[in-house]
């Protein structure tokens, strides 16, 4: 179950990072790979196959000496699944096939490193002391001329920096991935945009604004206008302490954008910096329907909604009557 996951895993990992066919014989052509490279390999094969389990050994051992790749090691599922795969990533560097399924095998190992956290340095060294070691054997071990030894070495490294771009690419694209979420996580939080009720939202905004984020705001709000079908909108800018030109005027142009989606925007909580600031700036107010504080912005919304609120019954809104 865990072998079909992870091909399902690294499958759909090859078409995202587009690898296909011919781009996969575009990375062998990179690296100087030919046909002629695979003859001189098959002549190592033998010795390769007898030093197998020594070369995953050499692997991990130098792992094992790093603090680095501790999070790897000390997950005992993680570390036998990595020892699993790196024999048949050792397998596979023999076999004379580098195609689609080849690449799979080693984007799986990628993805391996990148669930246990790996660095890209620590595997790097990590691979670096594996050629050495490769190396070292296949000229101590080799039933032929010493010149021919080395010939069919450098062309395994061929098949091995293949595989090493192959690697760092999906340590890389994992970290992106990452990278991506959290970003998107942060915009959420720093965004948020809340249902008070019935086509009427709450956008409280705190801290500093610049243009990037007064983007991320436009965004997250046209979006929830659509998704709410919302018709009236509360942006609270208490939190805020400080304005310039062009963030004004994004907020004018995001009030205007959420009008043409059918939703009225009431700014509330402008202070007194803020709004001589504003003043000072220039910028024209005259399209922002403005109030005080937050309680006011929320009453007249509601009333613009014709919700009426009656007081010393209850918290709850009722609607005008023919409304």
């Amino acid at each position: 179950m865990a072998d079909q996951l992870e091909q399902r895993e690294s499958l759909a990992l090859m078409h995202q990072m587009g690898l296909n066919s011919a781009t996969i014989e575009r990375r062998k052509q990179i690296v100087g790979l030919m046909p002629a490279d695979v003859e001189r390999i098959s002549t190592i094969r033998e010795v390769m196959l007898r030093q197998l389990d020594d070369y995953v050994a050499a692997f991990f051992d130098h792992l094992a000496s790093l603090d680095e790749a501790r999070t790897l090691l000390e997950n005992r599922a993680l570390a036998e699944r990595a020892r699993h795969l790196k024999r048949e990533h050792l397998l596979g560097l023999v076999s004379g096939d580098y195609g689609s399924q080849y690449v799979e095998q080693r984007l799986e190992l990628g993805l391996l490193y990148a669930a246990a956290g790996l660095e890209t340095r620590v595997f790097l060294g990590a691979f670096l002391n594996l050629l050495k070691h490769i190396g070292t054997q296949v000229m101590r071990h080799a039933d032929r001329p010493a010149m021919e030894a080395f010939d069919a070495f450098a062309s395994l490294k061929k098949v091995a920096f293949f595989d090493l771009g192959l690697i760092v690419d999906v340590l890389v694209f994992e970290r992106e991935r990452v990278i991506r979420q959290q970003q998107e996580a942060i915009r959420e939080l720093s965004t948020p945009v809340l249902q008070l009720r019935e086509r009427l939202l709450l956008l409280p905004i705190i801290g500093v604004i610049d243009t990037y984020r007064a983007r991320l705001i436009t965004e997250s709000l046209l979006e929830s206008i659509r998704k709410n079908r919302a018709r009236m909108v509360v942006m609270d800018i208490t939190g805020v302490a400080t304005i310039d030109s062009r963030v004004a005027n994004h907020i004018l142009q995001t009030v205007t954008a959420a009008r043409l989606m059918g939703a009225k925007v009431i700014v509330t909580g402008i202070s007194a910096p803020v709004a001589q600031s504003l003043v000072s700036l220039g910028i024209e107010l005259g399209k922002l329907d403005t109030v005080g504080d937050l309680q006011g912005g929320i009453e007249q919304a509601e009333r613009n909604l014709g919700y009426r609120v009656v007081p010393g019954e209850s918290i709850e809104a009722h609607i005008d009557e023919g409304s």
